[in-house]
């Protein structure tokens, strides 16, 4: 996974690489995400909102927030306080303006922070989230261990990812959609066109389904589940802690 990186010419590392990269195109992503997925990433988000509010969390992290977006939508399971972390401060920056505008700023505290590595105490969350993000991990397992430890006992963890449809003819379909024609939105639409590039190639080598489940039950995870949306171009994984 470490080795699809968003600039393959650069010495630095993938972490460094991610940050610089979303940094970049931050003010872009909102629009761009929207025309990539035709707006159907609202749906899933939704989808992971009902979820989390099964458990009535008082306390919610949202990691890889980017702009916020998840973190405001997680405002509709009456959660006292959630905290949105990300590694870079130009998505933070276009979050911040966002939870401002529908004052929310007491119910939503954006965190600049590395989800490897996070500023919190054990066993802090009721509820935690990721969307479009785990695949950005320097270190996946690094990471989901990190998740794991800020996680209160039977607390919810879920995961909103892209994954790869296998049945014909969604398969072809999204393999030409992602090699030929998503590089060419992100040129078209976006300042860093080698951005969108690494998000398809990042995409398309993660791993999905019942490999990732395998991966979370490894690290840990108990009561783990995985489901496919949208003939499987995303997937919603929800886990527990023991």
């Amino acid at each position: 996974m470490s080795k699809v990186k968003p600039y393959k010419d650069s010495a630095l590392g993938k972490k460094e690489q991610v940050t610089k990269m979303f940094d970049t195109i931050s003010s872009d992503y909102d629009g761009l995400n929207r025309i990539i997925s035709f707006g159907i990433d609202i749906k899933w988000r939704k989808k992971v909102v009902n979820i989390v509010k099964e458990k009535q969390p008082e306390s919610i992290l949202d990691i890889a927030t980017g702009t916020g977006d998840l973190a405001i939508n997680l405002t509709a399971t009456n959660a006292s306080k959630i905290i949105g972390l990300d590694i870079s401060s130009g998505m933070l920056e276009i979050g911040k303006e966002k939870i401002k505008r529908k004052s929310l700023e007491n119910k939503i505290e954006l965190v600049l922070g590395d989800s490897e590595n996070m500023p919190f105490e054990d066993n802090t969350f009721d509820a935690i989230t990721v969307a479009f993000g785990i695949r950005n991990f320097e270190t996946l397992e690094n990471g989901l261990k990190e998740i794991l430890r800020v996680l209160k006992p039977n607390g919810r963890f879920v995961i909103l990812e892209t994954s790869v449809p296998t049945k014909f003819p969604y398969k072809q379909g999204y393999k030409i959609y992602t090699k030929y024609i998503l590089p060419v939105i992100g040129k078209l639409f976006s300042k860093d066109k080698r951005a969108y590039r690494y998000l398809s190639e990042s995409a398309s080598v993660f791993p999905y389904g019942e490999t990732l489940n395998n991966i979370l039950r490894k690290i840990g995870f108990i009561s783990v589940e995985d489901f496919p949306q949208t003939m499987g171009v995303a997937t919603i994984y929800v886990a527990s802690k023991q």
